[in-house]
């Protein structure tokens, strides 16, 4: 992917292709990860019933995703629906599986039109015997992709993936002495995968909401106060350029300012 593939799906002279042209394409983060908050405040400021948020931030996952891609991310990782989110009302846990399914089905031809791969963190095995079966139909049909792989968070949480690793460990009777922290890594969701560079959260709220606990030691946190519906390749694109500023150094001092691995 390069700066013409980014340019070919924004407008000529628009405030997207100033903000690409900036882009260092040399320095792109490797793996980006978004908590996507903020749809129940867009729909209560709309005097709109939550689940209309919910409907409305499907366009932005869209826009990220198809965007990410263009750009030469190599991992995106969204956090769609967390193992505390089972305590909403159940219309709306309902809904968002319903959109999650229409989702799945209405872009597949997109990720594998994009060559994306589509790939489910979490504990999948507790989600509905439907919604299991169009995940894995995503999965499956994308799996010889080569490009951006997609990480979807789903029934997700980082102390449960810390702990899920830990009982894995115990179980393959990995020995005390012969754990470390790359062998940990390899019990986690993510095993194979880079840790994330760039930690993307909308709404303005300073937390990281029991995502990625392990993975995002040393990831830039970039925060904007745009809700999740209204979040655009604009916005990306901005993230992508604060990032690129960073002087990354991973716990030490007197580090060159390189934001790319």
């Amino acid at each position: 992917m390069s700066l013409q593939d980014i340019l070919s799906v924004v407008e000529a002279g628009s405030e997207e292709e100033a903000l690409a042209r900036q882009v260092n394409f040399e320095r792109l983060p490797v793996h980006v990860a978004v908590i996507m908050d903020g749809n129940g405040r867009w729909a209560a400021q709309r005097h709109l019933p939550r689940v209309e948020g919910h409907r409305a931030g499907i366009e932005s996952v869209r826009e990220v995703v198809e965007g990410s891609a263009r750009l030469g991310i190599g991992v995106l990782t969204l956090y769609a629906f967390s193992v505390e989110n089972w305590k909403r009302p159940a219309a709306e846990v309902s809904t968002l599986m319903l959109l999650l399914k229409r989702y799945l089905r209405l872009e597949l031809n997109t990720l594998l039109r994009n060559n994306i791969r589509f790939r489910v963190i979490g504990r999948a095995d507790e989600l509905s015997p439907e919604i299991r079966r169009e995940l894995s139909v995503a999965e499956e049909k994308t799996s010889s992709n080569s490009g951006m792989l997609f990480n979807i968070a789903l029934n997700y949480g980082g102390r449960a993936e810390i702990v899920e690793a830990v009982r894995r460990l115990i179980s393959d009777g990995v020995r005390p002495e012969n754990l470390d922290e790359q062998r940990f890594g390899d019990y986690l969701y993510t095993a194979g995968q880079p840790d994330p560079d760039l930690l993307i959260r909308t709404s303005g709220e300073m937390r990281v909401s029991n995502f990625l606990l392990w993975q995002i030691a040393y990831a830039e946190i970039w925060v904007t106060d745009t809700l999740w519906p209204d979040f655009r390749k604009r916005d990306l694109l901005e993230a992508i350029l604060a990032y690129q500023k960073r002087n990354r150094r991973y716990g030490g001092i007197n580090q060159p300012a390189v934001a790319g691995r």
